[in-house]
């Protein structure tokens, strides 16, 4: 097996640790991986903005960039919805731009997906000694109905005591271009979630979408909470 890192628009310009930590565990795993360089957004901002034909000609570059991929890996549950469910959608229903589409979409795997679902492993080897809590994003829980994989991977980390968070399927407030028109709901919206975090007593609050966690990280650094914000693959990367 040969993985495509499909490396997304937040991950590349915000938080690259957390492609950095997604790539240590492949390593570790012994399983190979590229990078195709042509890759650019997949479109999300345009299409949640309603602009479809805008995001149609991202979209083509996307899949193009992908288009001899065996299996697409992205470490963002709102990215690999957009580009699993979403895209092809974008292309008029039997058309060549279609069917290509869809040929991509199908191998897009978000990264506690591909690991439980795909390679099946159970310990990665990851030692994380603190008391943590996880946090379902919206689109990898509804969009991908991925619930148990994130925490599957969590129950297997050693040293860690993992709690669970009230109203974890609950929105943190980010929603892309949500957060961007409605700022005074977000900010509410976030400040529910990090005060349910803080009622477990979490060191960390553990997401798989770079866009909660840049929402949550921010308010817990204006804050000043005594809380951290990671992704599952930072803590799975660590020994």
């Amino acid at each position: 097996m040969r993985v495509s890192i499909f490396i997304t628009c937040l991950v590349d310009q915000f938080h690259p640790e957390v492609g950095r930590a997604m790539l240590a565990v492949l390593d570790r795993l012994g399983i190979g991986y590229e990078f195709p360089s042509g890759q650019t957004c997949c479109g999300q901002p345009a299409f949640n903005a309603g602009c479809h034909e805008e995001a149609a000609r991202v979209a083509r570059q996307f899949v193009a960039a992908f288009a001899d991929s065996e299996i697409i890996v992205a470490p963002s549950g709102s990215c690999a919805e957009m580009a699993r469910e979403r895209i092809p959608s974008l292309f008029a229903e039997g058309s060549p731009e279609r069917r290509r589409a869809e040929r991509v979409a199908v191998r897009v795997r978000e990264f506690s997906d591909f690991l439980v679902n795909v390679v099946q492993v159970t310990d990665v080897g990851a030692r994380f000694a603190h008391r943590v809590t996880y946090h379902d994003s919206c689109h990898l829980l509804r969009g991908l109905g991925i619930c148990d994989e994130p925490r599957a991977r969590l129950a297997q980390v050693r040293g860690a005591e993992v709690v669970d968070l009230p109203a974890s399927a609950t929105c943190c407030g980010f929603g892309g271009t949500f957060a961007v028109k409605y700022p005074a709901i977000s900010r509410e919206m976030g400040r529910e979630k990090l005060r349910a975090v803080l009622e477990t007593g979490a060191e960390y609050l553990v997401a798989c979408d770079t866009g909660c966690l840049m929402h949550l990280r921010g308010m817990i650094a204006r804050e000043s909470l005594p809380i951290r914000a990671i992704h599952l693959a930072e803590v799975l990367a660590a020994q």
